[in-house]
């Protein structure tokens, strides 16, 4: 079964940016977010990231040095890689009888739309050694970031994804019993679409989040003439029906939406439901936007034992996503 992310980690996986190009210019300053994602949590985890080759390695050591980061805490792996949404790409963990195992999905660069990308799912092929537990191949096109679980058996995702734009070759009942089958889920629910613009056709964890086995934190529109409005109002009513592995309805709580324009003034999509869940801390993705403070406020309510980080993700953005799709976590 997978676990929920709140429960306990023993690491959090990243990949050290290296490509100006895909952050458009923004990658220094997408480094001091890695920075700060690592200060955050390493004290209560170890971080595990991917470099290309030793003088990174060593570059992010000296960065990690005089930032005072414990370096004893970080595990280096220099490996060839494209891009940093690791979520997508890397493993998804899952517990059976009490063992750790970790599934290879196949990576197809989100649909196919970004060829650019296909070797990002050789990534974990070649590091299959270096993680915990044993590896288990799923042939169906998949990105972590389309899933969430509550922990208990119950899965999230969206028709938008998994149903239309991956696998097409199977019916939507075919890849929810893959779903079942791998993630030792009882029971998928599909919400409809994810967020507009969003280049991974819906992925989950920018709309819904589970923070408990029975309640989940949802991004909600209030403005009725923005493009978000219809899709999330769709996914809040679905929930509203939806119940759990043993049949009881969820706790809904809802989430703003931020509101951010790129420089060529198309819609970005941002969310505050793609936040972190660390051991300790949980890492919110803000977007310098009048709703910050409230999305804060929200989630520290609903981890009253952990302490809440804001990071500002205006420059992450650029590249498609934010400090969820940037994490991957790995349970004791």
């Amino acid at each position: 079964m997978m676990p929920g992310e709140w429960e306990q980690h023993k690491a959090t996986w990243l990949a050290w940016p290296n490509d100006d190009d895909f952050f458009q210019g923004k990658m220094e300053k997408v480094k001091g977010v890695y920075l700060k994602i690592i200060l955050a949590l390493h004290k209560d985890e170890i971080i595990k990231i991917l470099v290309l080759n030793q003088n990174i390695e060593d570059e992010v050591r000296n960065i990690l040095r005089n930032s005072n980061v414990d370096v004893s805490k970080i595990v280096f792996y220099q490996t060839e890689y494209v891009d940093v949404w690791i979520r997508d790409y890397g493993p998804t963990f899952i517990k059976n009888a009490g063992n750790l195992k970790w599934i290879k999905w196949n990576y197809d660069g989100y649909g196919g739309k970004f060829p650019e990308l296909f070797p990002d799912n050789e990534v974990f092929n070649n590091l299959k050694k270096e993680v915990s537990g044993e590896k288990i191949d799923i042939d169906i096109a998949m990105e972590g970031g389309a899933i969430d679980s509550n922990g208990q058996g119950v899965v999230l995702t969206t028709e938008e994804c998994l149903a239309l734009n991956r696998n097409k070759d199977k019916s939507k009942i075919e890849t929810e019993e893959i779903l079942k089958n791998s993630l030792g889920a009882k029971r998928v629910i599909w919400l409809k679409k994810g967020i507009f613009n969003d280049h991974t056709d819906g992925h989950v964890d920018e709309v819904a989040r589970f923070i408990n086995p029975n309640k989940i934190l949802l991004a909600y529109e209030e403005n009725i003439t923005d493009e978000n409005y219809e899709r999330l109002k769709e996914n809040l009513e679905i929930l509203e029906e939806s119940t759990d592995q043993n049949g009881n309805k969820f706790e809904i709580i809802k989430l703003p939406m931020p509101h951010m324009k790129y420089d060529d003034d198309k819609k970005a999509p941002v969310s505050y439901a793609n936040f972190y869940i660390g051991n300790r801390t949980v890492l919110v993705s803000l977007f310098n936007d009048e709703n910050d403070e409230k999305a804060i406020s929200i989630i520290k309510s609903c981890f009253p034992d952990r302490e809440v980080v804001g990071i500002d993700c205006t420059d992450l953005i650029y590249g498609g996503g934010a400090l969820h799709c940037i994490t991957q976590q790995e349970p004791e």
